[in-house]
């Protein structure tokens, strides 16, 4: 049932190179080599402090990995599983999709977040027919937490784009399914409601463990939305959009991520021109205050003018930022570095 809430209302600095980017493993395109060197002197501080991020390669390369049924990859998901299970097949976890029917749930591992990752090798780990719980065109964007309390991974997807799903796994591999956890009858007059993630955050006042942000299309124009939990499987929505697209300049809005930093809460999300933006909403999610772009993307690849569908992770102190990298269709997973 829909519930509304009531007055709702990130690389020390180096010119990266080639050099760099074989050090670390990575596949890098030798087009964006000169991208990275020619852009590196002006990377600046980002808005409410947050680091310049700076494009350093992808994690493998596209065109040699067995499972690629659409020649595009989209909405990648980074966790770290060293200090979560015994014996993982490596420290990283790197979950990722087509979005392009059949889609597809995939998995790929690697024990730097810097350095190059190895395809799952039976993936998909997840497709588009689970019998007997679903069958549909695909299944796409996929979203991973961690549940101390029961040890277990809660993995959310989406199938079609009306209807995002989840699955639970104490291995982050082999999951079981649970069920629906959103769909467009909880947002009135949604055609969509899709590219969820979801984070530990409470809300004060709500007794909730969990928030949800998504992006759900009413009247045609894409916006964030949000939603909270007390178990991560049973949702309460709030009808309101969350940050709505006409103070960044943009038309649509997708693939938010949540991010806390001086002591408050933001959500970074992509616009339809390519770039990245960021808006505080505050610890209670009462806030819209729309501050800009967070991140531009390489005018050459593998971004060709549009960064999506961040998701962050720190390794040996560096911070690091995987991304949708590329129009879409044609789309690949990136790795960028804080500056």
């Amino acid at each position: 049932m829909t519930e509304p809430l009531l007055d709702r209302r990130g690389l020390l600095r180096t010119a990266v190179g080639a050099g760099v980017a074989g050090g670390l493993g990575l596949a890098l395109p030798q087009a964006a080599t000169a991208s990275i060197v020619d852009t590196a002197a002006a990377a600046l501080v980002g808005p409410a402090g947050f680091p310049t991020y700076q494009y350093i390669g992808t994690p493998f390369a596209k065109a040699s990995l067995r499972y690629n049924p659409t020649n595009e990859l989209i909405f990648p998901c980074i966790r770290g599983m060293y200090d979560k299970i015994a014996n993982p097949l490596a420290r990283y976890y790197l979950y990722y999709a087509p979005h392009d029917a059949p889609g597809g749930i995939c998995l790929a591992y690697g024990d730097s977040l810097g350095g190059r990752f190895t395809e799952y090798p039976s993936n998909p780990i997840i497709s588009n027919n689970w019998s007997p719980h679903y069958s549909v065109s695909h299944v796409s964007s996929p979203h991973i937490i961690w549940n101390p309390d029961n040890r277990q991974f809660y993995l959310y997807f989406h199938g079609e784009n009306t209807t995002t799903r989840m699955a639970w796994s104490t291995d982050g591999v082999h999951f079981t399914y649970h069920g629906r956890v959103l769909h467009t009858g909880v947002i009135p007059g949604a055609t969509e409601t899709s590219y969820a993630r979801v984070f530990e955050h409470a809300v004060p006042g709500l007794g909730n463990k969990y928030v949800m942000i998504f992006m759900g299309v009413t009247n045609g124009t894409r916006k964030i939305f949000w939603a909270w939990s007390s178990t991560g499987k049973n949702w309460q929505f709030d009808p309101t959009p969350l940050v709505s697209p006409g103070p960044d300049g943009q038309s649509d809005l997708s693939g938010p991520t949540l991010v806390k930093r001086n002591g408050t809460a933001y959500v970074v999300y992509h616009g339809n021109s390519g770039n990245m933006f960021v808006t505080e909403v505050g610890n209670s999610f009462d806030r819209e205050v729309h501050l800009g772009v967070f991140h531009r993307p390489l005018a050459g690849a593998p971004d060709n003018g549009r960064s999506a569908a961040p998701s962050f992770g720190t390794d040996g102190g560096v911070q690091y930022m995987f991304y949708e990298a590329g129009q879409r269709s044609r789309s690949t997973i990136a790795v960028a570095r804080a500056v």
